[in-house]
Order: structure tokens, then C-alpha cells, then sequence
């Protein structure tokens, strides 16, 4: 430990601190796995994340989903796209910067994937993760408000629930589903997720039950825990081979913090590779390009890059049909009184209350797109709103995509973004299939139930028809669904970073718990697997 304090000591402004366990990101992962540990009283847990703390009250109201999805608790990170896609923009991806993570800023929606999901990473060397492993930590983690069965617990931190309110237009949407062909769907969750209904989310008593509220909330008396928000990590300390604490900056203070049992890194999928190699943990060579001493030569840190690709088709309504009207002040304020009074109403919904899972691809034996309708326009940061204000959107995802991508770094400056090149559409499969699926959405839209309400298509725009027409519109106008995953998979081969029980490999005392270490990004939203591989971290610490 003496290098610790030498190395502070040239710093005035340094600091050093002592902890058991030092888990570096307060996401969705991260809440879990610090208000876990913490509950044995004799471990000293500190929680760092870069973000504030999740105070503003639109984090908490379901219905102002519409203000976290944008502003300022999102983080900006430019992707590469590929050439073919002509993009004259630089596309970002937005991750959440605040307590919380995704969780404190997304819609909610409530997918754990299919069983073959699970199964398959086993297949790939991740032993002990396939689907009956994992159930019971899904069912440890719910409190779900209707179902309690072989697929579904109570009792859990995370408030998992039916929405509050559900919109007419939701209502004609799913029987639009169904005059198409797809079946009603009582629970996407039970294993078999194919058909339409209605998501369930992750709130209580019509509100947002976030990691840090869920699990954070009751551990936040505890004197054995320490969250420190507004701090970023910028490097982890390796002596020895072993992950002995980190440095961070809070405001113009340089810290560190020693661990004296283990360092979780719960950053997610894009800032785990970025720290692990600004650290000398990564392919040797690109370490050695930026001036980076190698502590660990993984050359699978930032490779196996994934991310649901995702379609935005946007209509223009014929009235105030969609959630659109609570815009004008005088419906917001009802929204808000009705909200204040009752936890009901509009304010309850999060604004994306029906979806479905189908087939692009039809020899698949699971669905592999996933569908939302957005009650709305422009809710989500870069979806065009249309003209006269009111209308609705149906967002699509290829939910099983066979591209890879990568996330590299371009700078050894730990406040540079890294580079990310997620390769969309570099496995023409993927292109084939949510071209398939876009031809589907676009069909049940035009469906009577639905189609009553709607006057024009406003993106892709009405002349675009044919199958060739909506495959060039879904090449350039196809945007990043926000679950980038597997930068640090689980495995045992020359390309695995973390074992199965999400120890680096090479590294001693260091563990990663994120959607990183995913070895397949699953079928649908990854916030509730998140949380899932939190629980089994924890055990994994604890054991």
C-alpha cells in the first residue's frame, strides 16, 4: 500500500480512504451490488458514481419519461457508422449519467429475454449462467403486483407492475396486432414471448422503482455504505497484479480510495472497456500505442460489441389522439393534478404501454423483433415530432443481432470518449430481418382499428413502398436502441474477460457486473438482466 500513499502524497489536493469493497458506477448493476454487500454491517462498501444524485422529480414520475429520455442526465457518445449508411450527422448513443443509471432514465419496460438466451451462454463458456440459474436471481430481485408463479416472485426490492393507465390508442394498437395476425399475449416474461400485450414495468404504487430507489433506498442509512456522486473514476490501481484501489476526481480534488477486499467495475458496456484499458487491462498493443503500461494483455476488452438496432416509424394523427395534446398547459395541468391526487392518469403511464414480439426472420424458433408504441411523437431524443403536433410512433429492434462492433480508445485522457464502432448491419442478417419486420409494423398500421386515427405517414414518408424501398430507408435512418453489450464477456477462451463468476482474468481482486460481460445480448430491454447479474455478483462476493 505504500505506493498509494507516495503517489498521493506529490498531490496537495489528494485524499485516501480505506474500503472493503469499492464498486466504481451506480447504474442499474452497481446499486444492487453495493446495497447487497452492505447489508452485512461489518463491510465497509463505498458506491462511486459520475452523475448526480437522482433528485429530480421527473426521474420518479412514470409519465416524464418524456424529459429523462433527453436533457441533461444523459451522457453523448458519438458512434461510427458504417459507410454504406451515407450519414451526414455524427450519430450519438446517450448513456445515463446519474444514480440510477438506465434504470432512473428509461421507459421502464420490464423483458427478461427467452430461455435460449440464457442457455446459449453456456454454450459460449459462461457455465452456471443458462436459464434455471438465473431464474431464481430474476425472482429474487420482484415484487410483481400480478403474477407469482414458476416464472415470477414478490417479496423482491425492484417493483415490478401492471401500467397505471393505459391509453386508448394503446388499446387500438394491440387489436391492430391482432386483425395482423399476432396473438394476445398475457406475460412477454413467461418464456414464451410471441404476440402482443400489454409490458409490465419496473414501478410500485405508480412510480418508478429505479435500482437506487429499489435497493439504494432502504441502504442509504446504513454507516457501512458511502455513495459519492459527482465523482469520476479515471483509473484503477493495479500492484502486484492485483486491483488494489482507484483514483477519481470530484470536482478539482484528486482522490484515492483503497480496497482492501475487491474492486467491481459496473460502468456499463462502453465506459467497463474504457477504464479497463485507460488501467493497462486490454490488447497490449493498443495500450502500448497510447502510452499505457499493460498490467493485463486481454485482447477481448472492447471487442464483441452489441446493440439492438432499432427503426423509428413516426405517424401524424387526425386529432388529439396520442399523448401528444398533454403538451398544451392546460391538459399537463390536469395530468398533474390527477397524477397528485390518485397516482393515476396519464402521469402514470410511461408512454410506451403496448408492444409485441415477431418474427423478421421466420425460421427462427423465438421472435426476433421486438415492437413498442410510442403514444407519441418526439418523445424519444432524436424521433421527429410531426406536423400539428399530434401523433405516434412504433419503434422496432432486431433483438438478436448477429453484428459486432468494438469500442477502442483514442486517447490515453480519461475525460476523451472513446471510439465506438458498433458495425450495424456489418452481418447483412440483420439488415434482411428488420427490414422484415419494418414491412410488418408498417402492415398492422394500416390495419382499421389504427388506422382510423391516423392521417399520413410522416417517417418513412408515404411514397416509400416497396421491400427495396424500406430496406435503403432502414440502412440510413436505423438509430441505436441504447443496449450496447458483451465488451467483456464471460468465457474461458483467449478472448473472455471475466470468468463465470465475473473475475478478471489475469487480474486479481477485480470483478466486472455489467451489461458487458453479457457473452449475447439478450432478447429484449437488458435493464431487469442488469439487475439480475447484480443479485448473482453479490452472492458470488459474499461466498
Amino acid at each position: 500500500m505504500g505506493s498509494i500513499r507516495d503517489g498521493i502524497s506529490s498531490r496537495r489536493s489528494g485524499e485516501l480512504h480505506a474500503f472493503d469493497y469499492i464498486v466504481v458506477g451506480g447504474g442499474s448493476t452497481g446499486c444492487v451490488v453495493a446495497a447487497r454487500l452492505s447489508e452485512d454491517p461489518d463491510t465497509r462498501v463505498l458506491l462511486i458514481e459520475e452523475g448526480p444524485r437522482d433528485l429530480s422529480p421527473y426521474i420518479h414520475i412514470p409519465g416524464a419519461y418524456y424529459k429523462t429520455a433527453q436533457g441533461d442526465l444523459l451522457k453523448r457518445i458519438p458512434w461510427e457508422p458504417m459507410p454504406e449508411q451515407e450519414r451526414t450527422d455524427t450519430p450519438t448513443m446517450v448513456q445515463a449519467r446519474v444514480l440510477g443509471g438506465g434504470s432512473s432514465v428509461n421507459a421502464m419496460i420490464y423483458i427478461r429475454g427467452v430461455p435460449d438466451d440464457y442457455d446459449q451462454w453456456v454454450e459460449l463458456g459462461a457455465e452456471g449462467w443458462g436459464y434455471r440459474d438465473v431464474l431464481p436471481f430474476f425472482k429474487r430481485a420482484e415484487d410483481n403486483n400480478r403474477f407469482c408463479n414458476e416464472a415470477h416472485g414478490v417479496g423482491g426490492p425492484l417493483g415490478v407492475s401492471d401500467i397505471e393507465y393505459i391509453h386508448p390508442l394503446t388499446r387500438a394498437w394491440l387489436q391492430a396486432c391482432q386483425q395482423a395476425g399476432l396473438p394476445y399475449n398475457p406475460d412477454f416474461n413467461s418464456g414464451a414471448p410471441a404476440g402482443c400485450g400489454l409490458y409490465q414495468i419496473t414501478a410500485k404504487n405508480g412510480r418508478r422503482s429505479s435500482a437506487a430507489v429499489a435497493y439504494l433506498g432502504p441502504a442509504r442509512k446504513r454507516r457501512n455504505l458511502r455513495i459519492e456522486t459527482g465523482t469520476t473514476v479515471t483509473r484503477l490501481i493495479i500492484e502486484n497484479g492485483r486491483a488494489i484501489g482507484v483514483e477519481c476526481v470530484k470536482g478539482r480534488r484528486s482522490i484515492v480510495y483503497r480496497a482492501d477486499q475487491e474492486v467491481i467495475i459496473s460502468t456499463g458496456a462502453i465506459a467497463t472497456p474504457k477504464l479497463l484499458m485507460l488501467s493497462g487491462i486490454g490488447p497490449a498493443e493498443q495500450l502500448q500505442k497510447h502510452g499505457i503500461q499493460v498490467h493485463a494483455d486481454l485482447p477481448g476488452v472492447g471487442q464483441n460489441l452489441q446493440d439492438h438496432i432499432e427503426i423509428s416509424l413516426v405517424y401524424q394523427l387526425n386529432g388529439p389522439h396520442s399523448y401528444d395534446k398533454y403538451k398544451k398547459l392546460h391538459w399537463k395541468a390536469a395530468a398533474g393534478l390527477n397524477y397528485a391526487l390518485f397516482r393515476n392518469g396519464p402521469a402514470a403511464s410511461n408512454l410506451i404501454e403496448g408492444g409485441a414480439f415477431w418474427w423478421g426472420d421466420k425460421t427462427q424458433a423465438t421472435p426476433d423483433i421486438q415492437y413498442f408504441m410510442v403514444v407519441g411523437a418526439g418523445i424519444e431524443e432524436g424521433v421527429d415530432a410531426v406536423p400539428g403536433g399530434n401523433g405516434c410512433t412504433v419503434n422496432l429492434g432486431q433483438i438478436r443481432p448477429r453484428s459486432r462492433g468494438e469500442v477502442t480508445l483514442l486517447s490515453a485522457d480519461p475525460a476523451a470518449n472513446p471510439r465506438v464502432a458498433p458495425r450495424y448491419f456489418s452481418e447483412a442478417y440483420d439488415l434482411e430481418a428488420i427490414t422484415d419486420g419494418t414491412m410488418a409494423a408498417l402492415d398492422i398500421m394500416e390495419q382499421p382499428a389504427i388506422a382510423k386515427f391516423v392521417a399520413a405517414r410522416h417517417t418513412p414518408g408515404p411514397s416509400l413502398r416497396t421491400r427495396e424501398e424500406i430496406r435503403a430507408f432502414c440502412v440510413k435512418d436505423a438509430h441505436a436502441a441504447l443496449h450496447p453489450a458483451g465488451t467483456c464477456r464471460m468465457g474461458r477462451d483467449d478472448m473472455a474477460v471475466v470468468d463465470p463468476k465475473l473475475r478478471v482474468h489475469g487480474v486479481e481482486r477485480l470483478r466486472i457486473a455489467d451489461a458487458s460481460v453479457m457473452p449475447t445480448l439478450i432478447s429484449g430491454n437488458p435493464n431487469s438482466v442488469c439487475i439480475m447479474i447484480g443479485e448473482r455478483a453479490a452472492d458470488f462476493l459474499r461466498t
